[in-house]
């Protein structure tokens, strides 16, 4: 055997380097300027620490730098084991878990008595300066599942046992750093020094293995930068973040809630939380009439024998609540629209003159999400969907595809979302059907995003069980990303509901289905727009446009005609005539974000005009009540105007 092996050069020519060279050294010789940045490398398609040793021919060699998502990973990832470190440290008897790397940081699991205080994080964090400072190798080991196994069992650590377990290789691969000693396939920072830049944010319960049968854990929550600039801009964004809450706007502004004496994940819309769905839902109605669709409604019980029709009991029964018996049948509260449009399309006998057919519902659908993961207006269990469903000919699915992308795009625009990502899912292993009618649906969605000039990305595998999809994330003003609209091709459904048209040559012919929401649930959508305008929505979405104010009690008979005339005129307005100073009454009003304050005195009620205030703080003059609602007219045209033209 030669003492030199070849590894791929950054042109693909092969350099000799002696067998048994390390990583790093590969690294260094061949990328000398990001050797100080490379966290790992990936070898032939695979991951490996920097200290590997090298022992064969390399074709493919790359480095992962800690300014890549994978080297970002890499170093999060040995974030939380630094931390578990610092954890088994300072609480001898807590029980480690797992603790891996996610999109924002990382968190670790532990097993232990009580919770965890923000003291205790303020210990953990000053621990892992201490050992990040005292610069520990990561050092990776291979055992035979069986001494990994006894190791385990003798620390106490009956978790890693369990998880080794469940392991089908006879090796596993061990990371120790300091005393500290951890399953991990890796790879990890080469030591402790290089993770410089780290915070540990929370705290949260969560179940092993996440069964709420099994033990209920303690989570810590952390995140990690390659330098502290980038982890302070990162926490910054954070407390924007939580400033936009829109749990805490929901309080501040009065639009919603969850009220726990019903049930968690059930929302109670308040009265200005309801105007502003009511504007949602009208400008909604209106853009798809235009478009030509009729609404139905829907009731919201089903029988459950539809649901097997349909296939959903298959596929989605953990997600539906338990049936209840009437009357010798099982019915289920609708989880989905689509049963229910399908049977409306098949109560009459349908012509292909008639097609496409475009049944549009706000249909409200419940389904089970356990408690863990409700989350405000994001995660709930009952929601209104701006569903709709498309019935046509194979020679109209091209340009229906078409039209609902672009109405897509025109509405998120007007609600102020100009970036999107666009992703086309294909079939998932699980489906049914048939794989000709599944590349004919994924072709004709392709084709439409092609035809519109989308850049698009394709999730393998990320389809519906019946029929593939794009799926429109839009990006907030913090650059988020929220799953929002969706449209999915259907041959599926038609066939198991045995649907049909009469074709022009008198035949009986099947009909495409095309399932489709351009919000997606409105919940969720008015959770993502608080927290995308922090609470402070345009005025032609505003609960409250604008607030009456009177500088004096005087002033109250005329101020409460500008009131009434505002009304009239379709203006959602309020009036606060409190014998409380002016500038108390602003700011109230300023808190509340109304786009407008109308500041009505002694001039005022003499001109028969208002002094309009906004809420940024600027003081427009007095001017005729007249031309300030052409003001609110202008700024309210947008959604007035058909948006496809």
């Amino acid at each position: 055997m030669s003492d030199a092996i070849k590894v791929a050069g950054p042109d693909g020519s092969p350099q000799e380097f002696p067998r048994g060279v390390k990583v790093a050294e590969v690294v260094r010789a061949l990328y000398p300027d990001r050797a100080e940045v490379t966290v790992a490398a990936l070898v032939d398609g695979k991951e490996a620490d920097l200290q590997v040793a090298l022992q064969a021919d390399v074709s493919a060699f790359r480095p992962i730098t800690v300014d890549t998502p994978e080297g970002l990973e890499v170093l999060r990832h040995s974030t939380s084991h630094l931390m578990a470190n610092a954890v088994k440290s300072l609480f001898p008897q807590a029980k480690v878990t797992i603790g891996p790397a996610i999109d924002t940081g990382f968190y670790y699991d532990f097993d232990v008595p009580g919770t965890f205080s923000p003291e205790d994080l303020a210990r953990i964090e000053a621990r892992m300066a201490e050992v990040g400072q005292a610069d520990l190798p990561f050092i990776r080991m291979e055992w035979p599942k069986a001494q990994a196994i006894a190791f385990f069992r003798e620390q106490g650590e009956h978790y890693k046992v369990e998880i080794i377990e469940g392991i089908e290789d006879p090796i596993v691969s061990i990371y120790r750093v300091g005393d500290f000693v951890d399953l991990c396939t890796g790879p990890h920072v080469p030591s402790t020094s290089r993770i410089r830049a780290f915070k540990l944010l929370s705290t949260a319960g969560a179940y092993w293995r996440g069964d709420e049968r099994n033990p209920m854990l303690q989570r810590i929550y952390g995140t990690s930068f390659p330098d502290r600039a980038s982890l302070e801009a990162h926490l910054r964004r954070l407390e924007e973040a939580r400033e936009r809450d829109h749990r805490k706007l929901g309080r501040e502004l009065d639009l919603f809630s969850v009220q726990e004496d019903a049930g968690g994940g059930l929302i109670f819309w308040h009265p200005k939380g309801t105007r502003v769905r009511m504007v949602i839902e009208e400008l909604l109605r209106r853009e798809l009439l235009r478009a030509g669709y009729q609404f139905v409604t829907t009731p919201h019980l089903v029988r459950r024998d539809l649901l097997g029709i349909s296939g959903h009991l298959d596929f989605y029964s953990e997600y539906m609540y338990a049936p209840m018996d009437v009357e010798g049948q099982q019915y289920i509260v609708k989880p989905m629209n689509c049963p229910g449009h399908i049977l409306i399309y098949r109560s009459a006998l349908r012509s292909y003159r008639e097609l496409p057919i475009r049944l549009a519902e706000l249909g409200t659908v419940y389904r089970f999400e356990r408690s863990g993961v409700l989350h405000g207006l994001l995660r709930v269990r009952g929601f209104t969907q701006d569903d709709a469903h498309i019935f046509c000919r194979p020679e109209q699915l091209l340009g229906e595809i078409t039209q609902i992308l672009q109405m897509m795009f025109a509405v998120l625009r007007l609600f102020g979302f100009d970036r999107y990502e666009v992703y086309l899912s294909t079939r998932p292993e699980k489906f049914v059907g048939v794989r000709e009618s599944w590349d004919q649906a994924e072709a004709a969605l392709a084709d439409a995003l092609k035809a519109l000039g989308c850049t698009y990305e394709v999730d393998a595998g990320g389809g519906a069980f019946y029929g593939p999809k794009v799926d429109l994330k839009i990006m907030d003003v913090l650059d988020r990303a929220w799953q929002c609209g969706t449209v999915q091709v259907d041959f599926n459904f038609p066939e198991r509901f045995d649907l049909a048209y009469i074709s022009e040559s008198g035949a009986r012919a099947r009909p495409i289905m095309v399932h489709r929401a351009i919000l997606g649930s409105l919940e969720r959508f008015m959770g993502v727009l608080i927290e995308h305008y922090r609470g402070a929505f345009p005025t032609w979405l505003a609960p409250v446009q604008a607030v009456v104010l009177n500088v004096t009690q005087a002033q109250e008979p005329y101020g409460e005609q500008v009131y009434q005339r505002l009304l009239r005129e379709g203006v959602r307005v309020e009036r606060d005539f409190r014998n409380e100073t002016l500038g108390h009454k602003i700011r109230d009003a300023q808190l509340k974000k109304v786009p407008y304050m109308l500041v009505i005195g002694k001039r005022e009620a003499e001109a028969g005009g208002v002094s309009p205030r906004t809420r940024a703080g600027q003081d427009l003059k007095c001017m005729p009540l007249e031309q300030f609602l052409d003001r609110l007219r202008e700024e309210c045209r947008p959604c007035t105007e058909g948006l496809l033209g």
